[in-house]
């Protein structure tokens, strides 16, 4: 077969989709390490960090370190290490479970929760700018397109 029969040939449906994933794969790291240089340069924190804060910032009773680590999709070591440097800074702080010595629930303090809703602004404003070359209808259909991802993606077993 010729080069230019290749290049014209139809591509099968399964090199699309992994061209596609490929695709997805580098724009989301991409954004990810954009996203991480800047909370690095502009306010000496981490991803991780922020993602800590953003967990504890939308369940404002707390959450069990386990359930941190099961949100977040880390280990339990990675999540109290982060959380032991935001009490230390005074954004967090624990509190003991009633009825369960050894369980701690971490919470933001209010300190905490200013330093949070200062940084996810700035955090919405990065993506807002990342993402500057879509338009809201484009944005509304790739949000379709990768929710029908979703829906026959097989469901994660815990």
């Amino acid at each position: 077969m010729s080069q230019l029969a290749q290049r014209s040939a139809p591509i099968p449906a399964s090199k699309a989709r992994l061209r596609l994933w490929l695709k997805l794969l580098k724009t989301s790291s991409g954004i990810e390490a954009e996203l991480r240089r800047r909370l690095r340069d502009r306010h000496n924190t981490t991803l991780p960090r922020f993602d800590v804060m953003s967990a504890l910032a939308r369940n404002p009773n707390g959450l069990k370190m386990s359930q941190l680590s099961q949100f977040l999709r880390v280990s339990n070591g990675n999540v109290t290490g982060i959380v032991d440097r935001l009490t230390e800074d005074g954004l967090a702080l624990r509190v003991a479970v009633p009825g369960d010595r050894r369980a701690q629930v971490a919470q933001l303090t209010p300190a905490g929760l200013a330093e949070f809703a200062r940084l996810a602004a700035e955090h919405e404003a990065w993506i807002d700018e990342l993402m500057a070359g879509l338009a809201p209808d484009e944005i509304t259909e790739m949000t379709a397109l990768l929710e029908q991802i979703t829906l026959h993606a097989p469901e994660e077993k815990s």
